[in-house]
């Protein structure tokens, strides 16, 4: 090929068969994840570089802080282009991932939004994600509906659904399943390419998008990385430019500090920001990791009205409708207990004071995880916010120091919260080795974030000798070899409750050793999916 003429795109090719790959990736969709990876790949790659290199600075003594280069940004008098109409009322937004039967019913639930996860609430094993993009297909020509083998029932999208938003996902994952030039995509890019291509025309042309949720950005770089795959998919695809809508998540620490460069990088095609409150702690510890005076206590103890996240919070509302768009709240994890009424009214207690907090904060909406508590954030916002939210609410008056970001909250590192971390990681990772993303553990929705959360925080404890104070009054400090004797504790309990039969099935073996390796690892795993994944796919 002369040298003068660029390349051409490289051509995708699909390693294994699946139920739906034909009609998922058509040639055609290949072509057109094929041009977006030749495109952007290495672009992608050295924006994963930039985050390496950022963290060796914080783990060297570096803190993260408002940029001085772009302080006109901030302190700029502009905003963001108003949003569609089918965006202006979002006050309540149902998650789960991208399953038939749940996307039906998160669809009929009564919630504003269903945000279609093909991120942390489903388990990227190459069938769910194949399947969630043919139930993708399904929803955009009005034919998703569930035949249950069960129970007999058929399940029906009803008449005034909630507007879906799928989440793809997140920009340092892959998809090991599609290769371009020999390499894995970027998985980010494969979803969003087989999004936009398949349905953004046809959701345009309706009102219904094409709308997306960006996970895990880190800075006002990726965000002009995402705005710039927008403008390309567009043209590709001839939709009008600032067509495509997204909110993205604030869910990881150096992104706090950059909100108002994300939402110019992205200004016309922004819709929101949302606290993505669990991933966010997990993305604190990870930040900070090398920094004792960071170390957090408990999970239990990490309320959003205290320390780094009620900051976090308050800044995300005043950046928002400083720029006139939405300020989305967070998840709460509690969810209702079958056949015990006592923890279900507790649990709808804890979500109504949570969105409670929201509302008065000044949120334009939130988010729950089980269709029951829609009508309990709905009735709060409902009460708190009349029109369709509270964009033209000010909340200027804030000032927030760097410092206020990272103040870390007081508390306490028990016995029941480090044993509760080693429970959770464990058998949230069997789950989604056995290929579920939403598992609900203890009266908690857990997905991977929390599974991050519980990992992170046990290498944070072990790494900087945290003394853990215990029920009969005494306290000791962790050690590997302590780690160790309650993991295999925990392998034993689960052997009892689930027999050498259901312990080999749920893969709770190969879930302990990679929280157990996460935990011990001499450099914190940025993600616990990057080690899990490889035996994913083998078990898919």
């Amino acid at each position: 090929m002369p040298l003068d003429r660029p390349p051409t795109p490289l051509s995708a090719v699909i390693l294994r068969e699946v139920p739906g790959v034909a009609q998922v990736l058509t040639p055609a969709a290949l072509d057109f994840v094929a041009a977006l990876q030749s495109r952007f790949g290495l672009r992608l790659h050295a924006l994963m570089i930039a985050r390496a290199r950022r963290q060796e600075r914080i783990d060297r003594g570096e803190l993260p802080d408002y940029l001085p280069e772009t302080k006109d940004i901030r302190q700029g008098i502009w905003e963001a282009p108003p949003v569609p109409e089918a965006l202006r009322d979002r006050r309540v937004e149902i998650t789960g991932p991208v399953g038939r039967k749940t996307i039906i019913n998160a669809l009929n639930s009564g919630a504003k939004v269903f945000m279609a996860d093909f991120e942390d609430a489903t388990a990227p094993g190459f069938t769910n994600i194949i399947a969630g993009h043919a139930n993708m297909l399904d929803y955009r020509d009005g034919t998703l509906e569930y035949d249950d083998p069960k129970t007999g029932k058929c399940y029906l999208v009803g008449r005034n659904p909630a507007l879906l938003i799928p989440r793809p996902r997140g920009l340092h994952m892959t998809e090991a399943n599609v290769l371009t030039g020999g390499q894995p995509v970027s998985a980010a890019l494969f979803d969003f390419g087989l999004l936009i291509f398949h349905c953004g025309r046809a959701l345009a042309a309706t009102g219904r998008g094409p709308f997306f949720y960006l996970p895990k950005i880190e800075s006002h770089d990726e965000a002009r990385f995402w705005n710039d795959v927008f403008l390309f998919a567009q043209g590709e695809t001839g939709l009008e430019p600032g067509t495509i809508k997204a909110t993205v998540l604030i869910e990881t620490l150096p992104a706090a500090f950059q909100m108002d460069e994300i939402i110019w990088e992205l200004r016309d095609h922004i819709a929101g920001l949302n606290c993505g409150r669990w991933d966010y702690i997990f993305s604190y510890i990870k930040t900070l990791r090398n920094h004792a005076a960071y170390v957090l206590p408990d999970r239990a103890q990490l309320t959003m009205d205290r320390a780094f996240l009620a900051t976090y919070a308050a800044r995300l509302v005043k950046v928002c409708h400083r720029r006139g768009i939405h300020a989305m709240g967070g998840m709460s994890a509690a969810i209702p207990v079958r056949g015990d009424a006592k923890a279900t009214e507790e649990a709808f207690a804890k979500v109504r004071a949570d969105k409670n907090r929201e509302a008065e904060l000044g949120h334009d909406g939130t988010w729950v995880a089980h269709p029951d508590l829609v009508p309990v954030a709905m009735e709060v916002f409902d009460a708190a916010m009349p029109g369709p939210n509270q964009i033209r609410r000010p909340r200027q008056d804030w000032r927030i120091e760097p410092a206020m970001l990272l103040k870390p909250h007081e508390g306490k590192v028990t016995g029941a919260g480090l044993r509760g971390n080693i429970a959770v990681a464990i058998e949230y990772v069997a789950q989604w080795l056995s290929g579920r993303g939403a598992v609900p553990i203890r009266g908690l929705m857990e997905d991977m974030a929390t599974a991050e959360i519980a990992r992170a925080q046990l290498w944070q404890w072990l790494r900087h000798g945290t003394t853990v104070e215990l029920a009969d009054g005494d306290s000791a400090r962790l050690s590997a070899e302590w780690l160790a004797a309650l993991v295999q504790e925990e392998i034993v309990a689960i052997l009892n409750r689930v027999g050498p039969g259901g312990f080999h099935k749920g893969h709770y073996a190969s879930a302990a050793r990679l929280v157990l390796e996460a935990a011990t690892a001499e450099v914190l795993p940025d993600f616990i999916t990057d080690q899990a994944y490889d035996l994913l796919n083998a078990l898919d």
